[in-house]
């Protein structure tokens, strides 16, 4: 398989993801309904019937109208902070540091120069580098909207337990996604 094939693929598998989110959008919305609609039954047992068909009818669209608002504006408030700070307010939320391109301690530095390496490999800008020093499980990422404020996320466990081929391989990957444009997609299903 040609990787031309493998990223008509993926962008074919990305398509299923977001018709996945709207069938969960469309699934909250339904679901709320029916819970307001079993509660409005308990509640009011006696009322006239008249007014309870205009309450399901009426209240029903209002309800799916408020339900849809509050996804919405959910999203909205995500997408706004995300698109201030691209990668970087991702990379911070995941509670990673700022790596120096000066700076001095060892698995840091080699964590730089594959990462520039890399850059030039593949003839894309060099990424801020941060470091999730807390994470020590062997894990990276990649996040942004425009090459401008991309980051690359790389675990304290991966720069501690990876050789420098290791490294260099994990880093290659996260430029795949670079390329490929996987990142911004995640942004936005974020």
């Amino acid at each position: 398989m040609s990787f031309y094939e493998n990223q008509h693929r993926a962008r074919r598998r990305s398509s299923v993801l977001l018709v996945y989110f709207v069938a969960a959008v469309l699934a909250i919305i339904a679901t709320v309904n029916i819970v307001s609609y079993v509660a409005l039954m308990m509640t009011f047992e006696q009322m006239d019937m008249t007014l309870m068909e205009w309450l399901r009818f009426r209240g029903s669209w209002l309800l799916s109208g408020l339900t849809l608002l509050v996804i919405l504006a959910g999203s909205a408030v995500r997408i706004v902070s995300l698109g201030r700070g691209g990668g970087i307010a991702v990379a911070k939320l995941a509670g990673g540091t700022p790596v120096s391109p000066a700076t001095k301690d060892a698995k840091e530095r080699q964590l730089v120069n594959v990462t520039e390496e890399m850059a030039i490999a593949s003839g894309t800008q060099v990424p801020r580098i941060f470091v999730l020093s807390r994470e020590t499980g062997i894990n990276a990422f990649v996040a942004g909207t425009h090459p401008s404020n991309t980051v690359l996320a790389v675990t304290r466990g991966a720069l501690d337990e990876l050789n420098r081929d290791e490294l260099q391989g994990v880093i290659g990957h996260e430029f795949s996604h670079i390329l490929n444009g996987d990142m911004k997609l995640n942004i936005r299903l974020m």
